[in-house]
């Protein structure tokens, strides 16, 4: 099968699977529908810049777009993978707890030490937050961040019994929510493709200019070389 007709089969089925209209998809990876339409078609390529792109997007390699024997189970395989490590590593941070509380439990009978699983949850939200991060999406972030605050500020009230802990969490709550409502800059394909052509232009018309004056300076060597040779010619003759 053409190459052109591979990516464009990948493409498609990456897009229906994530369950994206090729609008919201083309505003993703920040060019038009009818450039996505164009590639689904197979009437036009994508660069391997904007392949890479997709690749991210979709949580793919590049060689799975560019291949035509796979199966969108590789992909969900490796989803459902990152999925379960990002639990087994907030499992040990309770696992952890477990151990500390059972221990001390032992040690201090008759003293509450429930807490330590509450004091257990930021440090999980922190390993969440990082996994999400490399695999996960975005969106999930702010849920995971609100979560860490306030179990910080709840694990603080436990020790120390002063409300106003909760007073420093609203402000850091507005600062989350903002930020979970920065969105990607939507770039003008059609803008994006003259700047680089002028770009390109620049650059080709400063290696001609640098050519040119390498060329004329060995035009000039040369030419001086060939006058010195005639004058001593010209010496020679005249002895």
């Amino acid at each position: 099968m053409d190459l052109k007709l591979i990516i464009a089969k990948n493409i498609a089925e990456l897009r229906k699977a994530n369950g994206l209209t090729q609008a919201k998809f083309a505003e993703k990876i920040n060019y038009s529908d009818k450039a996505v339409s164009k590639w689904e078609r197979g009437e036009a390529i994508c660069d391997i810049v904007v392949l890479k792109r997709i690749a991210d997007l979709f949580g793919v390699s590049v060689d799975y777009l560019l291949c035509e024997t796979h199966t969108l189970r590789e992909d969900k395989t490796r989803k459902s993978n990152h999925l379960i490590i990002t639990l087994i590593s907030c499992s040990m941070v309770y696992l952890i707890a477990t151990i500390i509380y059972v221990t001390l439990k032992i040690a201090l009978d008759g003293v509450r030490l429930e807490t330590v699983f509450l004091y257990a949850t930021p440090i999980c939200m922190i390993v969440a937050l990082v996994f999400n991060s490399l695999w996960g999406k975005p969106k999930f972030n702010f849920l995971i961040l609100t979560v860490m605050l306030w179990s910080t500020i709840l694990s603080f009230y436990m020790l120390w019994q002063y409300t106003l802990f909760f007073l420093i969490g609203v402000p850091l709550q507005i600062i989350i929510i903002l930020s979970s409502r920065f969105k990607n800059i939507k770039i003008d394909p059609q803008l994006l493709k003259k700047i680089i052509r002028e770009r390109d232009k620049n650059k080709q018309s400063d290696s001609r200019i640098h050519d040119n004056g390498i060329s004329n300076g060995e035009n000039l060597k040369e030419k001086k070389n060939a006058d010195k040779v005639q004058r001593e010619n010209n010496g020679e003759k005249k002895l």
